[in-house]
């Protein structure tokens, strides 16, 4: 049996300009993924209702469809909420990154980009995505209003079932795993996307405020200390 071919992640590249969409194809092929490529979302839609991808590049700017706009609804969507999605944009202003963040992408990259950044991020989500998927059964409580299983990659509110980005997941895995223990927003990004640069400290703000949302009354337990991070106090 080829342990290879088992191991081969599949990735949805939507991308609408040829030269930049051939460069991520390429790219992406090289480092080991399958890749289907998209020039817009229409197409990348029916295809993820017969197949889903292990995660989507995005780009922004699409011929037919805004691509905040399918993030939305994929994210909203239990069919498909869990797929990483990665935002692949033109616009470098902090509030586009940010409002597709809110929406629930993963992640993002902006161009221009080097091919070796974007296959970084790529691994990061991935890995950050297999993560949550861990076989290791462990089951975590906050505060008895949050459990985690980390087994199943499922958190309950109160009972309730809640869906939470990979991203989200680990953030919540992280500090609920040492509650009082302040994370700096510096120490959430090295530990979630490494040596990553180009990472905004804004970006961890975003997956914080998305995550309390989700979380309901128990968001109230993720406090933020001011100048330095965030933590769980019970």
């Amino acid at each position: 049996m080829n342990g290879k071919t088992k191991a081969k992640k599949t990735v949805f590249v939507v991308e609408d300009e040829p030269d930049i969409l051939a460069l991520i194809a390429i790219n992406l092929k090289k480092s080991g993924y399958d890749v289907e490529e998209y020039s817009e979302a229409g197409s990348m839609l029916k295809t993820l209702e017969k197949r889903a991808p292990d995660l989507i590049i995005l780009d922004l700017m699409l011929p037919d469809h805004d691509g905040l706009d399918v993030c939305k609804t994929l994210k909203k969507n239990d069919a498909y909420s869990e797929i990483p999605i990665i935002m692949v944009t033109a616009k470098t202003e902090e509030f586009d990154i940010v409002l597709g963040l809110e929406l629930g992408a993963d992640d993002y990259i902006p161009k221009p980009f080097s091919p070796r950044e974007l296959v970084a991020r790529v691994k990061a989500v991935l890995r950050r995505s297999k993560a949550t998927q861990s076989h290791t059964s462990k089951q975590i409580t906050v505060a008895d209003m949050i459990t985690i299983d980390t087994a199943k990659y499922e958190v309950r509110v109160q009972g309730k079932k809640i869906h939470l980005t990979s991203t989200e997941f680990m953030i919540l895995k992280m500090l609920s795993e040492k509650p009082g223990w302040v994370y700096s927003r510096e120490k959430i990004l090295d530990l979630l996307w490494s040596d990553e640069k180009d990472v905004y400290d804004r970006t961890v703000d975003v997956h914080i405020k998305n995550l309390r949302d989700k979380l309901g009354p128990a968001g109230r337990l993720i406090k933020n200390v001011r100048g330095v991070g965030y933590k769980i106090e019970l």
